[in-house]
C-alpha cells in the first residue's frame, strides 16, 4: 500500500500538472471501487477549475472551483498516471476512472485490486467526511511533537509499533517507515508503549520526521506496484535498513546478528533483536 511519502509524491505531481486547469471530462468506467462512485460525479467535476491539491494522511484532496472536493485513496495497488489525451495507446483494462483538462492533460486511476476509493464532499465539510473525521495529527507538522506523543503513550500497553500505526493518534506513517524509525531509534517494536522514556520518544519522533522527509525527497519506496504520476519508481527502498531484509546481517551489529521478522497485528515487522531494546 502507498504510504505517506508515496501519496505525498503523487499529490505533488498532480499539483504541478493540474492546478488552475479546467476539467473538460470526468468518467468512471465501472460503478465502484472499494465503494460506489458518486452518482453525480460527472455533473460535479466537469467544467470546474482545479483550485488546489492537498494530502491528509494517505488521502489526496482535490478542491474544485464549485466548492466541492474530490477525495482519493489509492488502496493497495492503485496508481494515478498522467498522460496526454492525444496519445493513441489503448486504455489499461484496470483503469477505472479518468479526468481530462482543457489543456489536454489526462489523469487515469489504475487499480487492479480495486481497494481504492473516490468520493466527493462539499469543501467546507471536508473534515466531517467519515474517512477523515477520525484522523490524528500529521507527522510532519509541529503538532506531532515528542511532548504530544509521550503524553499519548502513558496509559497505552499496546506495542509501540501498533501505537505508531494508530491513525487516531498520528497518521500516514505506515509499516515500512515505522519499522525503519524503530530500528534507527534502537527501540524494540514489541515494547509496551508506556515503557518508553521521554528521551526515547524524542529520538523516535525525530527519526519519524527525518525518514519521511528523506523518503519524500527520494520519491517514495517502490516494492511492487508504486510509481509516481509519470510512471517512475521511487528510490527510498534502496535505503531501507531492515524492512524486507529478514536473515540479512544487522547494519548496526554486523553479520553475527540477523534481521528478524515477526507478525504484529497482521503485518510483518522487521527488526534486530540485539540492538533494539
Amino acid at each position: 500500500m502507498p504510504e505517506l511519502p508515496e501519496v505525498e509524491t503523487i499529490m505533488q505531481g498532480l499539483k504541478s500538472a493540474f492546478t488552475g486547469q479546467k476539467i473538460s471530462f470526468a468518467q468512471p468506467y465501472r460503478p465502484d471501487l472499494r465503494w460506489p462512485f458518486p452518482l453525480n460525479l460527472k455533473e460535479i467535476m466537469e467544467n470546474q477549475t482545479i483550485i488546489s491539491f492537498h494530502r491528509r494522511a494517505k488521502y489526496i484532496l482535490m478542491r474544485l472551483s464549485n466548492q466541492w472536493t474530490m477525495i482519493l485513496h489509492l488502496g493497495m495497488s492503485g496508481r494515478l498516471i498522467i498522460s496526454s489525451s492525444t496519445e493513441k495507446t489503448p486504455r489499461d483494462k484496470h483503469e477505472h476512472f479518468v479526468f481530462i483538462t482543457e489543456n489536454g492533460q489526462r489523469a487515469g486511476l489504475v487499480d487492479p485490486r480495486r481497494f481504492g476509493a473516490i468520493d466527493l464532499i462539499p469543501t467546507p465539510h471536508e473534515t466531517q467526511h467519515h474517512l477523515l473525521s477520525h484522523l490524528g495529527v500529521e507527522p510532519l507538522t509541529e503538532s506531532f511533537s515528542s511532548k504530544f506523543f509521550y503524553a499519548h503513550l502513558q496509559k497505552r500497553k499496546a506495542p509501540i509499533k501498533n501505537t505508531l500505526l494508530d491513525q487516531r493518534i498520528v497518521v500516514g506513517l505506515g509499516n515500512i517507515y515505522v519499522c525503519e524509525a524503530l530500528f534507527r531509534s534502537h527501540i524494540h517494536p514489541a515494547r509496551p508503549s508506556h515503557s518508553l522514556t521521554s528521551n526515547e520518544v524524542k529520538t523516535l519522533v525525530s527519526q519519524c520526521k527525518s525518514l519521511l522527509k528523506t523518503a519524500i525527497n527520494s520519491g517514495g519506496s517502490t516494492l511492487r506496484d508504486y510509481v509516481n504520476v509519470n510512471g517512475e519508481k521511487g528510490d527510498f527502498q534502496n535505503l531501507h535498513l531492515v524492512y524486507g531484509r529478514e536473515g540479512e546481517g544487522c547494519p548496526n551489529c554486523g553479520e553475527s546478528f540477523k534481521i528478524s521478522r515477526i507478525i504484529q497485528a497482521g503485518r510483518s515487522t522487521f527488526f534486530c533483536q540485539n540492538c533494539q531494546k
